[in-house]
């Protein structure tokens, strides 16, 4: 009866410090985002990163490539398979609590000399020259998680799989994102190459009424080279910006997952259609819609749990091992029951002493690391609202520049239309039409760069609030 109460005392105690764990709890610090953002004056939770890819990005084409980017981008299935590790691993850190089983059989016999005191004793009280013996065990070892620390290591195996799901998602947006840059600077690229083309045709134009001019001995020879060398210019620009656009695709095929080849497009840059309200919602909320600040608060989290870990590493511990089976000196009667069973249990404290300050420094470590993933995330804090900071700027002055820029393109097509009017009618020399052909070129790449640049910084606004991985 004694012993029972004993017993039931200590169980008591085991469950009531089991209760406690050690270490803190994980508190989310006080984070560097402001109330709003620099450019916005209102207060609108609503954000652009709530719709998903297939809404946001309505060129078909486009979805297509995203879609088979999403299934067979090798950047994304690498973040996958970390992502299945750590959910391995954590199936092993919810196991950390339950005991461990095992089975051992073994079987072992010993042949001592004759003139041993093994040997005399054996012959003696036996009457047998080799010793034999039989074994078929269960053994079973289970620790008590009295101070916590087998739940903070479940905590922080939980948190390391939450870090690389939310890891995989920022993978996929930067992939999205990534993709959608591409093809619209792919477009881009075909614009230009149609302008460079369509102003090829103007050079031809010009150079032919220029050499005519001189046939005539209206003008000398150096206006005809100076109009040859506008021409030779521009198809200059014509296989630079060939190359540029199979780089573009082979870049844009790798993203994909396939092997270079062409890109097929049915749409062209200007035909491109964006959300009108480009809403960015409050700097707070980047810390639960952007991936890959969820990813670094789970790095916090898991390191917060590693300090208990650590510390409960330095409390005592109460462990437990039970054995049972059969044991025989005979393989005749090694299964005779219940004669051979046996059964052994074994409670144990132990408490660590002198390990040469590897327990202290463990803690210490673990302590600087948890603060080093507290400066960590407010880091990807404060980039992720920098980051959405300058897409709202750029949206804003891009719009300003595209207007200017078609205005610019719209008054030297006219004035190129002036100068070749009056160039036949003597009134303008060939170095004006020349200069004039020559603005209207520049003014008409710059616009479609412009346009690129303005579809871009929607997708960098999409992109850094954290839109992308629905």
């Amino acid at each position: 009866m004694h012993n029972r109460v004993i017993y039931l005392y200590t169980m008591f105690l085991v469950l009531v410090l089991s209760a406690c764990k050690v270490g803190q709890n994980y508190q989310q610090p006080e984070l560097p985002a402001p109330a709003q953002y620099r450019t916005v004056t209102t207060s609108d939770t609503s954000t652009i990163a709530d719709i998903g890819w297939k809404e946001f990005f309505t060129d078909t084409t486009l979805q297509g490539l995203i879609s088979r980017g999403i299934s067979y981008n090798y950047d994304l299935q690498l973040a996958l398979k970390r992502v299945a590790t750590s959910q391995e691993q954590l199936k092993q850190a919810k196991m950390l609590i339950l005991p461990e089983l095992n089975l051992n059989i073994s079987g072992q016999t010993t042949d001592p000399s004759n003139n041993s005191l093994n040997g005399i004793s054996l012959g003696t009280f036996l009457g047998k020259s080799r010793l034999e013996d039989y074994t078929a065990a269960v053994n079973l070892t289970w620790e008590a998680d009295v101070w916590g620390k087998l739940r903070r290591q479940k905590e922080a195996a939980l948190a390391s799989y939450l870090e690389t799901y939310e890891a995989s998602r920022a993978v996929q947006t930067q992939v999205v994102a990534s993709i959608a840059q591409g093809f619209y600077n792919l477009l881009m690229l075909d614009a230009q190459l149609d302008i460079a083309r369509k102003n090829l045709v103007l050079n031809d134009s010009t150079l032919l009424f220029t050499r005519l001019q001189r046939d005539a001995g209206e003008v000398t020879t150096l206006a005809v080279q100076q109009a040859e060398a506008l021409k030779q210019s521009t198809e200059l620009l014509i296989p630079q910006l060939q190359q540029s656009i199979a780089l573009q695709e082979n870049a844009l095929s790798i993203l994909t997952g396939v092997a270079p080849d062409t890109v097929k497009r049915s749409v062209t840059l200007y035909q491109l259609q964006v959300p009108d309200q480009l809403n960015a919602g409050v700097p707070a909320e980047v810390v639960s819609r952007r991936p890959d600040v969820r990813a670094s608060e789970m790095a916090l989290i898991a390191a917060t749990a590693e300090v208990g870990v650590a510390q409960g590493a330095m409390y005592p511990t109460l462990s437990m091992t039970a054995q049972g089976g059969v044991n025989s000196f005979l393989a005749s009667n090694w299964f005779s029951l219940p004669s051979s069973l046996f059964g052994t249990l074994v409670g144990s404290v132990s408490q660590p002493i002198f390990q040469r300050r590897r327990l202290k420094t463990n803690y210490e470590v673990a302590k600087i690391q948890r603060d080093q993933s507290v400066i960590a995330f407010k880091q990807s804090v404060l980039n992720a609202v920098g980051e959405v900071s300058d897409a709202l700027v750029k949206n804003n002055k891009l719009k300003e520049q595209e207007k200017i820029a078609a205005s610019q393109v719209a008054t030297l097509q006219g004035a190129i239309k002036s100068a070749k009017l009056l160039y036949r009618s003597g009134m303008a020399n060939y170095l004006e039409v020349i200069t004039a052909q020559g603005n209207v070129l520049n003014a008409e790449l710059n616009l479609a760069s412009v346009e690129r640049q303005r579809l871009g910084a929607v997708v960098d606004l999409y992109r850094s609030l954290g839109g992308g991985w629905k």
